[in-house]
């Protein structure tokens, strides 16, 4: 399974930098300059490009990469919404048994603490307030699920009280309110 990593928003300057939206914790090591990066056009199914990294700096917030090879704007402008990838596979595993994968997360069923289903992670949500899981609600068990196309849940301690990978769910104790169709 591929993780996406970053992805190319724009071409930066003249010279070929492009700025890259960055979709992981670890930046510094995934975008070091001399790294090789595989990117590929979003729903392709062509085999990735390799890509290195010759120059990397931080600009607002994301970063600025030069590309061997991309020397110039029109060059970059060709990379706007190439998604950087890494295998799942390749990950190691995390040393903090509370900490996970975004792919870990995702498709596992989410329930209260009384073993009722809310729904089912469809993603994990990365905002400046922290992360959201983003459930598509189980129209069988939650209240109004029909009108929601999904419930979102701050992924914090208060709220979600266990994760259990083995058994694919993720156990919830949400304030009152949370999970109450709007």
């Amino acid at each position: 399974m591929e993780l996406v990593i970053g992805r190319v928003a724009k071409s930066h300057g003249i010279k070929g930098e492009v700025v890259v939206e960055v979709r992981t914790d670890d930046p510094d090591d995934r975008f070091a300059a001399g790294n090789v990066l595989r990117g590929r056009r979003p729903r392709s199914d062509a085999a990735p490009a390799k890509y290195t990294v010759d120059a990397v700096r931080e600009h607002s917030g994301r970063l600025l990469l030069r590309l061997n090879g991309i020397d110039d704007k029109t060059a970059a402008d060709q990379l706007r919404g190439i998604l950087f990838v890494v295998e799942s596979t390749d990950l190691p595993p995390s040393e903090d048994p509370d900490e996970f994968y975004d792919h870990e997360l995702e498709g596992l069923t989410v329930i209260l603490t009384d073993g009722s289903v809310v729904g089912t992670v469809r993603e994990v949500l990365h905002s400046a307030a922290g992360e959201l899981l983003s459930i598509r609600p189980s129209s069988d068990t939650t209240p109004g699920a029909a009108a929601r196309a999904e419930i979102l849940v701050p992924f914090v301690a208060a709220i979600v009280t266990s994760v259990s990978l083995a058994d694919k769910t993720i156990e919830i104790d949400p304030p009152e309110g949370l999970l109450d169709p709007e």
